[in-house]
């Protein structure tokens, strides 16, 4: 029985020339398949930065998985092999370091992929911002709608009832625009099932889109407008007064002759002398 040589320190510390395998373990297919240059171009990057949203990502990525249709190939067998193509700089080093063949499916890379770039604490804060959302100053009826379902569609499993999602929704409306949905509603939007209020809703928001403009509040800028002049009067009116006054003070009239056009301060010498009057 040979035994194999001891290898020297150096042969341990030479570098692999054999390529490591990814953390995905791809699946025997039946036939072949390669994702073209030109496909791959077509994927959306993820890069991993603060305030991007993984879950656009999926759906950017799903549009264009969905568009292609190989014979003896599954959509998500076409997702396993394409979906590194779609990540980027600090994305694909997530990737990498992913143990090996931990990924056997399309599902389970999903799921990694949520877990890192949405933790918990994420879902956490869309689902206080979903429960205490309140419509702003200003903020119309369908704009409102539409940053409410932002919060909602950003966080599919943010594990809310939809009973509890409309009366989120209807609490944070301002108090006229409350009104106005229970008035739409027959009289209140609580006696509406969760069903009903989800198709109530959509309608006065396209309808609130249709007829507003920019110009829905014009008496109130005009009532500004008229404040800030009246403050600004307000402020000129003792300069005014004072100018006024002053020039009053300034032109002395004759004590003889009440003309203006000189003044009882003359020399002695003056006053003693017949006052003429000015043509």
């Amino acid at each position: 029985m040979t035994q194999n040589p001891e290898r020297t320190i150096k042969e341990m510390t030479s570098l692999d020339l054999n390529q490591q395998p990814l953390c995905i373990e791809y699946p025997t297919l039946d036939v072949d398949f390669e994702l073209k240059t030109g496909l791959i171009r077509l994927f959306p990057i993820f890069l991993g930065l603060a305030g991007e949203d993984p879950h656009k990502h999926l759906k950017q990525f799903h549009v264009v998985c969905s568009g292609m249709r190989p014979q003896g190939v599954t959509e998500e067998q076409v997702k396993l092999r394409a979906f590194p193509f779609s990540l980027g700089d600090k994305t694909k080093d997530w990737l990498y370091s992913l143990h090996l063949g931990s990924i056997i499916s399309w599902n389970e890379l999903k799921k990694q992929f949520l877990e890192n770039y949405f933790p918990i604490s994420r879902t956490t804060t869309i689902r206080k911002e979903i429960s205490g959302i309140r419509q702003f100053f200003g903020e119309n009826f369908h704009e409102y709608w539409g940053r409410f379902k932002h919060f909602v569609e950003n966080c599919p499993h943010h594990q809310i009832s939809d009973h509890f999602l409309i009366r989120y929704f209807h609490e944070g409306l301002s108090e006229t625009n409350r009104s106005l949905v229970d008035a739409t509603s027959g009289g209140a939007l609580y006696e509406k099932t969760p069903m009903e209020a989800r198709k109530l809703i959509p309608i006065m928001s396209a309808n609130n889109q249709q007829f507003s403009s920019t110009n829905d509040n014009p008496p109130s800028k005009v009532n500004k407008v008229s404040t800030s002049i009246d403050k600004r009067l307000d402020k000129l009116t003792p300069i005014v007064e004072w100018l006024i006054v002053g020039k009053t003070q300034q032109i002395k009239a004759c004590g003889i002759c009440t003309s203006s056009r000189h003044s009882t301060d003359a020399p002695r010498f003056m006053r003693n002398a017949p006052c003429t009057l000015m043509p």
